[in-house]
């Protein structure tokens, strides 16, 4: 028997998404430095965009490295993965800045000049690795000069930028720059923790979806299974009538036919549906069934048109509605009784009947017979949601049971 199998493997996301976000978050950093660098003059020459673009490449494995570090907390609670993005974010900005550092500062000093030159600034450092500008002095300014200041140059004022010793201010552009890429990669670890709930309130949606579909099918097999014992008994008791009335042969070719129906019966998925005509074929054995027992008050009616041969309906529908009619039309008169079965389609629903022109469904009874109208409509409701219709009722010269239903004709 087919079970529908509930897959439970933990949510991620796929390392081609890791990929792809690592490697546009770090494309658009690059796009944002070299606009910022051609506003503020700096021309877009070779040597600085392959440096940035080094500097890219390592904050792109950086970033695959922070993913690899969270995938080992993501069976973890958010609140935790926050925090080892946030500890574990830190060594990398530090390594892409120190690699920046690294790749432009060969090229820094020469920056420093053009930058300088392009606004009437003089830089220079001295044997001492001091850093001095040398500002034009505005005329007409009142200005006394210090004692050590060039008396050659009364034109410039001198300031100093950076002093050799100065420690501290020698690490705050790595700090700086530590702390821009920082940012970086926790707005990537903050896309990562976002398409990682994603995906998992994708997948607790496919669980739910799993497990509502498993239990339709085992209401839908249960369901099922209540109208084989119910459609046995029956036969059963007709059997052994046949017996003890002495009629052999009819007995023998009940039991055939009998076969013939439960090996048409039990061969189908009880969760699946079956073509129409299927369905029609089955109660045609099973009113052959019946006609053993009553060869003479026995009439049968298929109404089926070939367009609807294909039309799809739960398995054995009709069986309770079929059965109904032989026990409460055929076996309680002493005439002919015709019990038809037929197919229609109405505005895109298959609609479907089974009447006959007995005497209806006497006092006393209505329990049994509402059994088997409350297992079709379960089943219906079941396989269809509300959207069916069932009424059953009395009709002018005998009594009849529709089924409103979705056309559906290709399962």
């Amino acid at each position: 028997m087919h079970r529908p199998e509930i897959i439970d493997s933990p949510p991620t996301v796929s390392v081609r998404t890791v990929l792809i976000s690592a490697v546009v978050l770090w494309a658009v950093y690059f796009l944002l430095i070299t606009a910022r660098g051609s506003l503020i003059g700096m021309d877009l020459d070779t040597d600085l965009l392959w440096r940035r673009g080094t500097v890219c490449a390592t904050g792109v494995l950086v970033t695959l490295v922070l993913w690899f570090i969270l995938r080992l907390f993501q069976a973890r609670s958010r609140w935790i993965m926050m925090c080892v993005a946030l500890i574990a974010a830190l060594p990398g900005a530090v390594l892409v800045a120190q690699v920046n550092q690294m790749l432009f500062a060969p090229i820094q000093e020469k920056m420093e000049q053009k930058f300088a030159q392009e606004r009437g600034i003089s830089l220079r450092r001295d044997e001492a690795g001091n850093l001095f500008a040398e500002i034009p002095r505005p005329s007409g300014w009142d200005y006394a000069p210090p004692e050590d200041e060039d008396p050659d140059n009364p034109a410039t004022i001198t300031v100093t930028l950076q002093e050799a010793g100065d420690k501290g201010e020698q690490w705050l552009p790595l700090v700086d720059s530590a702390l821009s890429r920082y940012y970086i990669l926790l707005t990537w670890a903050a896309l990562y923790l976002a398409l990682l709930a994603i995906s998992q309130a994708r997948a607790a949606e496919r669980r739910e979806q799993q497990f509502r579909s498993a239990a339709k099918a085992a209401e839908l097999r249960s369901l099922r299974y209540q109208v084989n014992p119910h459609f046995l008994f029956n036969t059963l008791n007709s059997l052994s009538a046949l017996v003890i009335t002495g009629k052999p042969d009819r007995a023998e070719r009940m039991i055939q036919t009998i076969s013939r129906f439960y090996r048409h019966s039990l061969a189908e998925d009880p969760t699946s549906d079956v073509p129409l005509n299927d369905e029609f074929d089955l109660q045609r054995l099973y009113l052959d069934i019946e006609a053993v027992r009553f060869p003479e008050r026995l009439n049968c009616v298929f109404d089926l048109p070939d367009d609807l041969v294909d039309a799809r309906v739960p398995g054995m529908i009709l069986q309770p509605l079929v059965e109904n009619s032989v026990k409460y039309a055929v076996s309680t008169v002493n005439r002919q009784i015709t019990i038809t079965v037929a197919a229609r389609e109405e505005f895109d629903r298959l609609v479907l009947t089974v009447s006959d022109d007995g005497p209806g469904v006497p006092e006393g009874v209505k329990h049994g017979f509402g059994i088997g109208l409350a297992n079709v409509r379960d089943r219906l409701e079941a396989r269809f949601g509300p959207d069916i219709g069932l009424t059953s009722g009395p009709i002018p010269g005998g009594y009849q049971t529709e089924i409103r239903i979705p056309l559906t004709c290709h399962g």
